[in-house]
């Protein structure tokens, strides 16, 4: 414990000193104006040039706050976790997740194991069974299966019930189309489920051990998994600490390479960043925080230089290529109303202190 203080101290003291090169004074005041609208606990962290120069959190978690994160705790058969938030809190992160395990798959690509033109009915049979083979890799990675799935929650909630991947790619067999893979864009769990089941399947491993093994050890993501479930939910299972997923976001901010390691190809980064949704691509269901965005592979695209995948529970990561930094906002609270907004002008105030 003594370590954990001495660690967060040093955190602090390295920030503060850093802010005399960058002014986030703004920043402070819309994390302090905002925390209540977002769970009551934020804390951002953003790097740049080879260092951590912001690090600030907000705590002032209210009645009525704490007794929705115990209730959806209960939900979850857990523990409500109601300390302060800080650099090294894990939570979960819902579809921040995403992100995650679209590089994951695109490890599997640049080894040549797997080709994004692929169709899915190659590796599972169960899906050609339901006239449903067709679809690519790309698609699953982009949410352009066609298949049309149930509200988010549902449908985590029905996989939570699986004992098995194969359990999971049954129901997802059963489940009707709504379009041509390809010309319909549907946000859903659908696609990364599929894709994570593929990966179990050429690799023989578990989606987790294949997550620690290819992302969270070579990123040092030491807090950061997939939840240990009986059956991985790539597309919003993942728990992680703002420390962590930076150390991610660098890796794709330096185009594959981290701590001088190559993680995934500068090809990978590129493809993953491309919007996916062209003109004659069908929105079948975005999130309405997430209107008017496109989306690549994992992560929505902001506009010609940001990338993100934002969760469920209002965490925010985000990279931004012009300006060459990443950050990320860790909070937990369920409702989006004004989301989308509220992300615009924190990466707004974030670019202005960012020299």
């Amino acid at each position: 414990m003594k370590l954990r203080s001495l660690f967060l101290f040093l955190i602090t003291i390295y920030s503060t000193a850093t802010r005399a090169q960058n002014n986030f004074t703004n920043v402070d005041t819309w994390l302090k104006d905002n925390a209540a609208e977002m769970g009551g606990r934020v804390v951002l962290v953003v790097y740049k040039d080879g260092k951590l120069i912001y690090n600030h959190a907000e705590n002032n978690m209210n009645i009525k706050q704490k007794f929705v994160a115990r209730l959806i705790a209960r939900k979850q058969g857990k523990k409500a976790e109601l300390d302060d938030f800080n650099s090294t809190s894990k939570i979960a992160i819902a579809s921040c997740s995403k992100w995650l395990s679209a590089a994951l798959v695109m490890t599997f690509v640049d080894e040549g194991k797997l080709k994004l033109t692929d169709t899915v009915g190659k590796y599972l049979p169960v899906l050609s069974q339901h006239g449903k083979g067709m679809i690519t890799i790309g698609q699953c990675l982009s949410h352009q299966t066609g298949i049309k799935t149930p509200p988010l929650k549902e449908s985590l909630e029905e996989m939570r019930q699986d004992n098995f991947m194969d359990d999971a790619m049954a129901d997802i067999a059963a489940l009707p189309m709504e379009g041509t893979p390809g010309k319909v864009f549907h946000y859903s769990n659908a696609g990364l489920q599929i894709a994570g089941a593929i990966l179990e399947k050429i690799s023989c491993k578990s989606f987790e051990s294949l997550f620690i093994e290819r992302i969270a050890q070579p990123l040092g993501m030491k807090n950061t998994d997939f939840g240990h479930a009986k059956v991985a939910l790539p597309a919003g299972g993942a728990y992680s600490t703002p420390e962590d997923y930076l150390n991610f976001l660098t890796m794709i901010m330096n185009r594959g390479v981290y701590n001088g390691k190559r993680i995934l190809s500068e090809s990978s980064i590129s493809q993953m960043q491309v919007n996916r949704i062209t003109p004659d691509v069908k929105i079948a269901y975005s999130p309405a925080e997430a209107g008017g965005l496109g989306y690549g592979y994992g992560e929505w695209v902001f506009d010609a230089h940001t990338v993100s995948s934002p969760g469920l529970f209002g965490s925010f990561p985000w990279i931004d290529n012009d300006k060459h930094y990443a950050a990320f906002m860790l909070c937990f609270y369920i409702k989006s109303d004004g989301r989308q907004q509220r992300y615009k002008e924190l990466k707004q105030l974030v670019d202005e202190a960012v020299k």
